[in-house]
């Protein structure tokens, strides 16, 4: 079989996995092209913030481009433009291929909350994470209620 074929196969199965039993708030649905079609490269998901944080409330958006290679290359994963997190860049990020698209989601969530700032990837967050906390927790309280849930 194709990489391709291991990618498309491997994700058509996470989706009915995801369909069965998937995280309460979570949404992770393959992109529906304009002729009807599903495309199972590109997933459009929704993050919930975790309960008892400054996210709470808030249902992120984030988009999972896969490649042809998955699941020996991760998916990249976009969040939208100028989205407030110390680890989040415009381009997106990547997590271990080894684990399932759930596994990624779920992920997510954990590092809103729990950014590392080590690793930082823009300087307006990093900067005021690291230098005025009280409104970085105001910004991302803002920014939780800016997405809503949709569902």
């Amino acid at each position: 079989m194709a990489s391709g074929g291991v990618a498309r196969g491997r994700l058509t199965e996470e989706r009915k996995m995801w369909r069965k039993s998937h995280p309460h708030g979570f949404v992770a649905k393959p992109e529906t092209l304009p002729d009807g079609s599903v495309n199972l490269m590109v997933w459009k998901c929704v993050v919930p913030g975790k309960e008892g944080t400054d996210w709470e409330g808030g249902h992120f958006p984030v988009t999972l481009h896969f490649t042809e290679d998955y699941p020996s290359n991760p998916p990249t994963c976009k969040f939208p433009r100028k989205f407030l997190h110390v680890n989040v860049y415009d381009s997106g990020d990547a997590w271990k291929p080894s684990i399932t698209m759930r596994q990624i989601l779920i992920g997510i969530q954990d590092l809103l909350d729990n950014p590392n700032p080590a690793s930082p990837a823009q300087d307006l967050a990093y900067d005021l994470f690291t230098e005025n906390m009280p409104e970085y927790r105001k910004r991302v309280r803002q920014q939780a209620q800016r997405y809503p849930s949709l569902v």
